[in-house]
């Protein structure tokens, strides 16, 4: 069964605002990737933007994760009062991501379609019909968790 965790998007200072949250929940970061990690030839990141969080995750009680990342300057800013937010949907498989992803994804504006990430998940972004925004992710290194 799939499952549902909230993704926001900063412009810059997600680092200082999950340090925040961490003091406010307490618990220990699950993940932190910085753009600097996935740097490749084929995937060229910009001096400034090096440092920045590309995906942060923070375990909320059980079984729920709060995630972010920084958006990158070349990408525009982020409007802070709307479209701020993704809702990820973590899936139990390739299959079930790719069900969901194409069955979410009709009718709406792919920002990054479904496959392999340099992360090591299965990742796709898109914007549905409705314009909701959505992130279905499949890593077979985690149970139940991003």
């Amino acid at each position: 069964m799939a499952f549902i965790n909230p993704h926001i998007n900063f412009n810059g200072n997600a680092e200082e605002a999950f340090n925040f949250y961490k003091s406010v929940f307490g618990g220990e970061f699950a993940k932190v990737i910085r753009f600097k990690d996935i740097a490749s030839p084929e995937l060229p990141i910009e001096k400034k933007e090096e440092n920045k969080i590309m995906h942060i995750a923070l375990p909320i009680g059980k079984n729920n994760m709060l995630m972010a990342n920084d958006v990158p300057e070349s990408m525009g800013r982020t409007n802070e009062n709307e479209n701020r937010s993704k809702i990820f949907v973590g899936a139990e498989s390739r299959e079930e991501a790719n069900k969901l992803f194409s069955g979410l994804s009709v009718g709406g504006n792919i920002e990054a379609p479904i496959g392999d990430s340099p992360w090591g998940s299965y990742f796709g972004m898109f914007r549905d019909k409705y314009g909701i925004e959505w992130i279905v992710d499949f890593d077979p290194n985690y149970n139940g968790q991003q």
